[in-house]
């Protein structure tokens, strides 16, 4: 009997509707559960009649740059959209009304809020507002032909220590859709008055709309005030896997390395509870008190993003995209300051010294190891971003390699001064984790490569070094079940601008960095100093920090 009814309706226990659980089990013919979930869902939708608002509602439409959900609160364990009328996704009127009524606050007076969103008034009472949000739905059926099922794969433990994550989470997600808002008013309204609240609904909707908006869900393209700082990239390399094992480039992938790269800094400087409760303030996370809404979030659009198959493999190849970070609370304008300083380092970080998304830690070996493009034995390995021509001020010009080490000491210093830091009184660090970046834990190598053919470290990663020396497969390379110790970047080289408002000079040179952290007490130690000893007394590479 169970089987006849749709699993929307039956409860998430075994044998029954479990399908936020990835099952690694499934035979060939076998799918997940929540793919069968999904498509009793499409089948369901009545495709013949868009939902239509009246004519006495005003509609705009908005345009998602990834994926987007509200999570429904329905089913234990599994966040999916909120289904309204004919079974088709809807974002709720009451989510809508608190999202413009936290954007009011700004643009109204205490009356007008009143006025448009009721409330309790002077005399002890209620006042209904004269608004009325009915919600959004999607203008089109599009988006049922993309994959609805999505997943949620925490990371951090295993990126940041070593330690075995969480394993993979379903949850129930629309790609790229166009919704339509509607709003409406049971008095009379001016153009101008209507002109204002469609402002403060952009400036609602520009945070991001759903949930996990700071990860690069429920965003639009534009974002007004809360855009903090925008970055224009190209890069290319992996792309995430979805459940069916269709390739996705994945956003989120953005936020997670920001928000690692915050902790791996912050635990250079500071006690490990202090790391956790900044990081927590500043990207979002959980508590024993429930869900922490961070301060910052990050949205992402790459109009002429390109995938292909490669070396078994779906790659990505991104043009002129925009990372936006975006401040998701409203805070005074110092504060802003402090936090555009802080994430200004924190992209620079990032670029100097790794990428973004999969394989970040290698450089793409496509680009600089051609024979890998040859060979469909070899996987594809690594990604490789650079600076747009526009945002080229968020560079670290290398005029001697010793500009690496300034940039690296600046860079500890100004996380120690970061204001936010201060209230939290932090103590020495007292917890060491793999990655954390302090003296002592960390090293720095590099050298200039006079172009992208020039790599000398790409070919130790998977030979010899040196003699029969060799560090392939050990604990500083890693393995498929090991993160390596060592990081791996081509980074281009720029010289410093020769006049004020002059972008940086592109030389086509690049400088090759490692960034090792290695363990001298592992299984590896020996051939690890081994191999820190040939940098230092027989290679091209100079240590920086």
């Amino acid at each position: 009997m169970s089987d006849q009814i749709p699993l929307m309706f039956q409860a998430q226990m075994a044998g029954r509707s479990q399908i936020q659980k990835l099952n690694t089990k499934l035979e060939k013919h076998e799918q997940q559960q929540a793919y069968d979930w999904s498509d009793q869902w499409c089948r369901a939708i009545d495709r013949k009649q868009l939902p239509k608002f009246d004519s006495s509602t005003q509609t705009k439409d908005y345009d998602f740059t990834w994926r987007m959900v509200t999570n429904s609160g329905q089913d234990a364990g599994l966040i999916r959209p909120v289904i309204g009328a004919r079974g088709w996704a809807f974002f709720p009127g009451s989510s809508m009304k608190g999202a413009f009524r936290r954007s009011a606050s700004g643009s109204f007076s205490k009356a007008d809020l009143l006025k448009f969103c009721g409330g309790d008034d002077d005399e002890g009472g209620f006042k209904p507002g004269i608004l009325r949000f009915q919600g959004g739905y999607p203008k089109n059926i599009d988006w049922i032909d993309d994959s609805l099922v999505d997943v949620v794969h925490p990371q951090e433990s295993w990126q940041l220590n070593g330690q075995k994550d969480n394993g993979a989470f379903i949850q129930i997600s629309l790609y790229q859709p166009t919704f339509v808002f509607g709003i409406s008013s049971s008095e009379t309204l001016t153009p101008i008055e209507w002109e204002t609240i469609w402002k403060i609904w952009d400036r609602a909707i520009g945070r991001g709309i759903g949930s996990r908006v700071s990860a690069g869900y429920g965003q639009t393209k534009a974002h007004g005030e809360s855009s903090l700082l925008t970055v224009r990239l190209r890069g290319e390399g992996i792309a995430s896997q979805r459940i069916d094992k269709v390739g996705e480039f994945r956003p989120n992938a953005f936020k997670a390395a920001l928000r690692g790269h915050t902790q791996r800094l912050l635990s250079g400087v500071a006690d490990w509870e202090t790391v956790e409760q900044l990081t927590k303030a500043l990207w979002g996370g959980f508590s024993e008190n429930g869900a922490i809404v961070g301060q910052l979030g990050i949205a992402f659009s790459a109009p002429d993003l390109e995938l292909n198959y490669r070396n078994r493999a779906t790659v990505y190849s991104i043009e002129d995209a925009a990372l936006s970070i975006l401040v998701m609370q409203d805070v005074s304008e110092q504060q802003r300051k402090n936090l555009k300083i802080f994430t200004m380092q924190l992209i620079k970080f990032s670029m100097l010294l790794g990428g973004f998304g999969k394989s970040w830690r290698r450089i793409e070996h496509g680009r600089f190891f051609p024979s890998y493009l040859n060979d469909s034995r070899k996987c594809t390995i690594g990604c490789h971003w650079e600076f747009e021509d526009k945002s080229l001020m968020y560079c670290v010009p290398v005029k001697q390699l010793e500009d690496v080490t300034r940039f690296l000491d600046d860079l500890q210093r100004n996380v120690a001064r970061f204001p936010m830091l201060k209230k939290y009184s932090p103590k020495s660090p007292d917890r060491i984790l793999r990655e954390t970046w302090k003296k002592g834990n960390v090293e720095v190598w590099g050298r200039i490569a006079d172009d992208e053919k020039d790599s000398e470290a790409v070919h130790w990663f998977h030979g010899a070094y040196e003699g029969s020396r060799s560090i392939y497969k050990s604990e500083l390379t890693g393995s498929m079940r090991q993160i390596g110790r060592m990081w791996h970047r081509m980074y281009p080289r720029y010289l410093p601008p020769t006049a004020e408002k002059m972008p940086p000079k592109d030389t086509g040179e690049f400088i090759e960095l490692l960034t090792i952290f290695p363990n001298r007490s592992g299984n590896d130690a020996a051939k690890t100093q081994e191999f820190l000893d040939f940098l230092r007394d027989r290679s091209d590479f100079e240590q920086l920090w």
